[in-house]
Formats: structure tokens, sequence, C-alpha cells
């Protein structure tokens, strides 16, 4: 059930709005004025692939014969959820729109209908509190955000930018946020965690965990995969920019990425095979950083480990775990007091 709130065109000052550029990781945010910093993420569908070998034979006095390609093996590839504008609890005010007809499944879907060169942020105030902030890209396209805090009362928020920091409130709502289960968030995609069913990373995780139906075994198996197959982006950690999102299936094209690269990259291969992961953003020491949290039937949210040794799990953080030895990371882990997560998304 949606309460309008006051549309008002009060201009304020989000805060500093200043870039965070956090060395070591490359996540990056703004802050609007409460205590966040927000990554986005995005992905692009890709066309599925085939990978054909050829065989070359030679014999002494025979002309070396090419054999012809062999065919992929076929994979069965799992239903996604695909978040959609339903369009039956809608507030709008024609220059922008909240659609969350399908708040029980743990997200909106947000879109600015004017053009504009501006900047447009959405802001979503959970029970608990915590407020998120998130940019509106101007394609005049629904993007998904999700509902992260649970179960109870949203505020919900459209903002333009001004000029500089100071940004104009362009449409504001209130909706009682009832979830099909606490998982139905971190099962979808949405602006962080960007694929769908044509996505490659979608294929790529089917073909990894093919034959498994241990849980661990298929976590364990994108997990290796992401930690040995993704080279750290250096360059890209430098330069990156506020509005950045991160497209999982460039990541998986190129080998390259920065924490929240990772962080996206396997929350997506784990959620399109159903397996609820959290993008979890915020701080490792003094650095911001994001990694992941998935859930266990057995264990519960494996929130408060660092990686999988082939014995036991410590928090899910595919960045560290693809560049320092499995010692160090122990080390730096100890009891988990280096990790204090902000953000779940």
């Amino acid at each position: 059930m949606s309460q309008k709130m006051k549309s008002a065109t009060i201009i304020i000052t989000l805060g500093l709005l200043s870039v965070i550029l956090l060395s070591g990781c490359g996540v990056i945010g703004f802050d609007m004025g409460a205590e966040n910093s927000s990554s986005n993420g995005g992905s692009r569908p890709a066309q599925n692939s085939q990978s054909a070998s050829n065989d070359q034979s030679a014999q002494s006095g025979q002309s070396t014969q090419q054999s012809s390609a062999a065919p992929a093996a076929i994979v069965e590839l799992p239903e996604v959820y695909v978040p959609t504008a339903s369009g039956t609890s809608v507030e709008s005010n024609g220059q922008a729109i909240v659609d969350f007809s399908n708040q029980q499944d743990g997200y909106i879907m947000a879109q600015f209908t004017e053009d504009t060169d501006l900047k447009i942020k959405v802001l979503i105030t959970g029970p608990d509190g915590v407020q998120y902030k998130y940019t509106l890209m101007r394609n005049q396209e629904f993007e998904v955000f999700p509902l992260s805090s649970g179960n109870g009362t949203y505020e919900i928020g459209v903002f333009k930018q001004v000029d500089g920091t100071r940004y104009s409130q362009e449409l504001s709502t209130t909706i009682n946020v009832s979830l099909t289960d606490e998982f139905a968030p971190f099962l979808r995609p949405n602006q962080y965690v960007n694929f769908n069913q044509n996505s490659a990373v979608v294929r790529k995780a089917a073909e990894l965990v093919a034959g498994k139906s241990d849980f661990m075994e298929r976590v364990a198996a994108i997990y290796h995969f992401v930690i040995t197959n993704i080279e750290y982006d250096v360059h890209l950690a430098e330069t990156v920019q506020s509005e950045y999102l991160p497209d999982v299936d460039r990541i998986l094209e190129s080998g390259k990425g920065i924490c929240f690269d990772y962080a996206a990259l396997m929350a997506a291969m784990l959620r399109s095979q159903g397996i609820p992961t959290k993008l979890v953003i915020g701080y490792t020491g003094d650095v911001y950083h994001a990694w992941i949290s998935v859930f266990s039937v057995e264990e519960g949210w494996l929130d408060d480990v660092i990686f999988f040794d082939g014995h036991e799990w410590r928090l899910v953080d595919p960045t560290f775990a693809a560049s320092i030895s499995s010692n160090e990371l122990s080390q730096f882990i100890g009891d988990g007091a280096n990790y204090t997560a902000k953000f779940m998304h």
C-alpha cells in the first residue's frame, strides 16, 4: 500500500555529494548528507558462444588432416528472475515514476521521464533507518533498485540536480513492504548486480556447476573461477568515476575488474543459480571495499567468514582471495574485525 507523501520542489543540499575514490579497491560513492556511499552496477546482454577445437594429426608420408569442429557441450540454463514494472502500484508526477508493483519480490523500479542532462538520484530509506543512495541513469528507462532492509516501511525519493550538490525533490512516496521471503532481494537482478536470461555470466555459471548438486561444490566452483580468471584492474581503480556501473558480461570477457566488479560478477553468477547472495559494501580496515555473502541452508548467511580453503568458509571476498595468499588473507581477517559491512545490495 502506498501513502503519498508531499511532493515538493524543495531545493536541498544533499550533503557534500563529493566523489569518494578510495584507494586500494576502486569502489566509489557519493555522500549526500547521511552516512552512505554507494557504487552502481549494470550488465549488457551477450550472445552465447560455442567453442570448437581443431585437432591436427600428422603421420609420416601422409598429409596433415584437420578434424571437424566438435559440438559444444549442452548446458541447461536456469530460468532467471526478470524484474518488471507492472504498473499496478505506481507513484508518478509527469517527471518521475516509481513502480512498486512487485515490492513483495524485494525491488522497486524507477524512471525519470524528463529529458535532462542533470544528475538524478534515488534515495531509499528502509525500516532499519539505513539510507541507500543511487544514481538514476538519464536514459529514460526503468531501473531496478533492491529493498534490502526486509519487511517494513520504506521512504523513496527522486531528486534532480539543481547545481553542484544542490538537488530538488521531484517525487516522494512511502510504501509498506511485505516480502514473499527474506531472500527475495538477493535472488534478483538490480542496478548493481545486473544480468538477464541471455547474459554470458548465466551460461558460464551453468557450465561451472553442471553435474554438481552439493551447495558448497557449486559455490566453490564459481568462487574459484572468479579468483583465478579475473585480474585486478589497477588503471580502472585509479580512474573510476562516481557513476561507474559494473558490466558483468564485460568483466567476464575482459578478465579484469575492481573489487566492486569481482563482487558483482560473483553475485550475478550465484543468483542466477538460485543461491541467495548479498553484494556487501563496507570497509576492510580503513579502505572502502566490496565483497559478497551467500546463504547456506545449513549455516545461514556466510558473512562472518572470508574464503574457502578447501575445508571451511571465510568471508567470501573474491578480490582479496585473487590477489594475496591464503596465509596472508587469514592473518588480515583474523576474527573478522577488519570487515565492517555498511550496505547490502
